[in-house]
């Protein structure tokens, strides 16, 4: 697997984000990682990086159920971003309704869905190929 600049976690859960960042410097998968704690911190602080013209992450690991804003909000509003089709975005979450996975799958810029917690074999597999297999 190749290493990205950046990867973007979004989530609300501490012990999530620090076994998540621990995999990808493991792993060294990225060389640097940004974290937020909700969609609406996630939403501004991605917003202004682009309005910046800074380096944007490749990857965002966007969880569903957070406070403030969570995954479904933070979608709603950043698909709006022109440079955001530029990031490919993995749900990261706990949920396991299949309403959740239908509804991933309807917004173009989300490429997969990896359920918490995973194994850095399931995060390589679905970072490869999501579910817009060609």
């Amino acid at each position: 697997m190749n290493t990205t600049h950046c990867i973007c976690i979004i989530d609300d859960d501490p012990i999530h984000i620090f076994t998540t960042k621990r995999i990808l410097q493991m792993e060294k998968i990225c060389d640097k990682i940004l974290v937020f704690k909700d969609g609406k911190e996630a939403y501004d602080g991605l917003k202004k990086m682009i309005t910046d013209n800074d380096e944007l992450p490749k990857l965002i690991l966007l969880d569903l159920n957070m406070p403030i804003w969570d995954g479904w909000d933070f979608l709603d509003e950043f698909t709006k971003i022109e440079k955001s089709k530029e990031i490919k975005i993995l749900i990261n979450s706990s949920s396991q309704a299949i309403e959740d996975l239908n509804r991933a799958k309807s917004y173009e810029m989300v490429d997969g869905f990896i359920y918490k917690p995973f194994t850095i074999e399931q995060f390589k597999q679905e970072f490869e190929f999501g579910f817009r297999k060609n």
